[in-house]
């Protein structure tokens, strides 16, 4: 199937090094302004949800015009990037829920047809409130970040508790926090709203940063997460996917596990 399997060895991805300098640029807009405060802004400004209704394929169209600028592999739309996700997992035979993760798990990019920033809605994630770890990706561009001077998030724990839980922890903010609110009470399972909350949180699922943080629970969020990485990440290739021919196969699944609308 066009789009499945992408052309490029493995070592090949997340090379942020061998980036355009449009990445590294990105990243130190969003490492110098995820702060405490603005993450605590966006929870008060969007949550609870309270912007619109619709359905997810409005949601899923307005992505057919957004190229994530935090992404060094791939300059195609994030529906597209989306489809080849979801067709991965389908060619490797994943269960049909895990499928429909792989299509809908950045749709909460629609943040920025609510007018907000990339900076603010793309990009790996990582905690706010406590010392930032060095595996974050571009870790010395944080050096701009007012948080970094405030002795009260300058320990590894900060404002948190060990052991507290990934839960806890107040993420920067972004399109992951925000579809996992608005998918909570689908019909998805608890695999899959972790895949959705956690999927750009790379420094805890890949490189093993912030430990100190883990409960007992969060071992079945990290396994699920790492199922669906590979099929993110390494899907991605420069051939689009016949959209038009797949759709049935994906309304199908679409009304199998959500509503006809969701609550934005």
């Amino acid at each position: 199937m066009d789009g499945v399997r992408a052309p490029r060895d493995e070592s090949d991805y997340r090379d942020f090094a061998a980036a355009r300098p449009g990445v590294r640029a990105f990243y130190a807009e969003n490492h110098a302004r995820q702060t405490v405060d603005f993450v605590r802004g966006q929870h008060e400004k969007y949550f609870p949800l309270r912007r619109r209704r619709m359905g997810v394929w409005r949601a899923f169209d307005a992505l057919a015009e957004l190229v994530d600028d935090s992404d060094p592999d791939l300059e195609l739309s994030q529906r597209d990037h989306a489809l080849q996700t979801a067709e991965a997992l389908r060619a490797a035979g994943a269960p049909g829920w895990l499928v429909l993760t792989g299509l809908v798990h950045d749709l909460g990019k629609v943040l920025c047809l609510f007018g907000e920033p990339q900076w603010a809605v793309v990009g790996d994630t990582f905690p706010v409130g406590c010392a930032f770890d060095p595996r974050v990706v571009h870790a010395d561009l944080f050096a701009a970040n007012p948080d970094a001077r405030v002795a009260q998030y300058a320990t590894p724990l900060g404002i948190y508790a060990a052991g507290c839980g990934v839960d806890a922890l107040l993420l920067s903010f972004g399109h992951d926090e925000y579809l996992y609110r608005v998918l909570r009470g689908s019909r998805l399972p608890e695999a899959a709203l972790a895949v959705i909350r956690f999927h750009s949180f790379y420094a805890w699922h890949r490189a093993g940063a912030y430990a100190a943080f883990a409960a007992p629970d969060d071992g079945a969020k990290l396994e699920a997460v790492r199922r669906f990485n590979p099929f993110d990440l390494y899907s991605k290739c420069e051939a689009p996917p016949d959209w038009p021919a797949l759709r049935p196969y994906y309304e199908a699944l679409v009304d199998e596990y959500l509503p006809a609308e969701l609550q934005w």
